[in-house]
């Protein structure tokens, strides 16, 4: 009597502690499913926002489309006719643009720049005064004559912003076609004062020097040539667009047309293939968090056993066995894909609320974007994931029963 005592008081703690441990992993494994989707949807869309960050900050300096000579470094402007170029569809602006790798001097700094000698109309389309350090010299260029430097080379060469007297840098161009001769300076030299200092992207911060076109002409001694053309896109039409008609307006054999994401097109592609590996990386780990799945079912399943014997003696086929333990499995997973969804827009939404993350040394907001792309893109990926986490493992269960 003691003994059958005994023996049922063991099989009820035991039967009971093996549905506390199935409870355990099936929660254990709903919480997996919900991090991972949770960190998919968080991480998908913060390189979203950091594409389209790039994209502003490269897309707004450089021009929509750019023209220049395949062979030379400089060209006739009337070997294109502008204004056939400002007539065709989709064209907003066009203008004319010097460049020289130039040297620069304040004091006893001595530093190589990149002139950019440009048109008015090229500051307004770039959005310069939003880019403005302080907003210092947003009206310098109202008469026609500018000169702003990047941020990094204003502080390299210690130069000194909003004071009454405008500091100044010395600048030394290279002549051409010049044979170098005993006494013969080789280079021209101008003293330029700096209305204002940009913030546009690492490369225009570190080298960039924007003066106005004819100033920068007259000092190279460019008769009625440029280096290169830019295009400005009118709202409504693509760039792709807009470089074909300009292709078939003007061919393509002695010019090089390119679009600004043709231009930096590894910064592009790097940044996609970046997300791809982090969202390959986080399914990988998700497969992880699925063998929480298969546990749980297999343990659901070792405890049910005595109940399927039953069900199986009066009618229950294998086919609806299977159905319960399968479904069981979607379950689980479909609880913790939504949660995840929840928890994933929830924190990208206090972000884009608050910015309570900050891009180290940019010291702006993390940025983050929404795209339903991607929504439908996580939603396939794991549901394909736990659809087969939950078939397979049920299936060699009920058919080895």
């Amino acid at each position: 009597m003691i003994n059958t005592s005994f023996y049922i008081a063991k099989r009820y703690l035991w039967s009971k502690g093996k549905r506390n441990i199935v409870t355990l992993i099936s929660r254990i494994s709903l919480f997996g499913v919900m991090i991972i989707t949770a960190a998919l949807v968080v991480l998908l869309s913060a390189f979203n926002g950091i594409e389209k960050m790039i994209e502003q900050l490269y897309s707004e300096f450089d021009p929509p489309i750019t023209i220049q000579h395949i062979q030379r470094k400089t060209f006739f402007d009337n070997e294109l006719d502008l204004r056939k170029l400002q007539k065709i569809p989709g064209v907003k602006s066009v203008s004319k643009e010097i460049e020289e790798i130039v040297v620069l001097r304040h004091e006893q700094k001595w530093i190589n720049a990149r002139l950019y000698g440009v048109e008015k109309s090229f500051l307004n389309e770039c959005h310069l005064q939003k880019h403005l350090i302080n907003h210092i010299g947003a009206n310098a260029y109202q008469d026609g004559r500018f000169a702003y430097i990047g941020a990094d080379l204003m502080q390299n060469l210690r130069l000194s912003l909003g004071t009454i007297e405008k500091d100044e840098v010395l600048l030394y161009a290279p002549k051409r076609n010049v044979k170098i001769r005993l006494g013969k300076a080789p280079f021209f030299s101008s003293r330029i004062p700096i209305d204002g200092a940009v913030n546009f992207n690492k490369e225009v911060n570190n080298s960039a020097l924007l003066w106005d076109f004819q100033s920068a002409s007259d000092l190279l001694g460019y008769q009625n040539e440029i280096s290169k053309i830019y295009v400005s896109v009118s709202p409504g039409f693509s760039n792709v667009e807009v470089k074909n008609k300009i292709i078939e307006s003007i061919g393509s054999n002695s010019f090089s047309i390119k679009t600004n994401l043709e231009k930096n097109e590894l910064i592009f592609k790097t940044s996609k293939s970046e997300r791809l590996v982090v969202f390959i990386i986080l399914l990988f780990v998700f497969v992880l968090a699925a063998f929480n799945l298969v546990a749980s079912l297999t343990m659901l399943y070792v405890e049910k056993k005595e109940s399927i014997k039953l069900l199986t003696a009066i009618g229950m086929t294998r086919n609806d066995i299977f159905n319960v333990f399968f479904f069981e499995g979607l379950l689980i997973s479909s609880l913790g894909i939504l949660f995840g969804l929840a928890l994933g827009y929830l924190v990208c939404f206090i972000q884009i609320k608050t910015a309570f993350l900050i891009i180290p040394g940019a010291n702006v907001p993390f940025p983050i974007v929404f795209t339903l792309s991607d929504l439908g893109l996580i939603l396939g990926a794991v549901s394909a994931l736990s659809f087969l986490f939950s078939f397979f493992p049920v299936r060699i269960l009920v058919k080895n029963t």
